[in-house]
């Protein structure tokens, strides 16, 4: 069952320092080629973990539609 949560990730501020991707339990953050974080939403419980490590902010938690 999915998580109820998961992570997003506001492009235009992240500077992909790779800090949530170090900080996710799940490997679900990666930074494909030096670009924004992406989050796999399959992956992802919305622990919050990666939104607290972040520097700019970028990451926020959201509810899932219909979970």
């Amino acid at each position: 069952m999915k998580s109820k949560k998961f992570a997003s990730v506001n492009k235009d501020i992240c500077v992909s320092c790779g800090a949530c991707t170090g900080e996710c339990m799940l490997g679900a953050i990666t930074t494909p080629n030096g670009c924004y974080a992406v989050v796999d939403t399959d992956k992802c419980v919305g622990c919050g973990r990666c939104s607290m490590i972040c520097p700019t902010g970028c990451i926020s938690i959201k509810d899932r539609i219909g979970a």
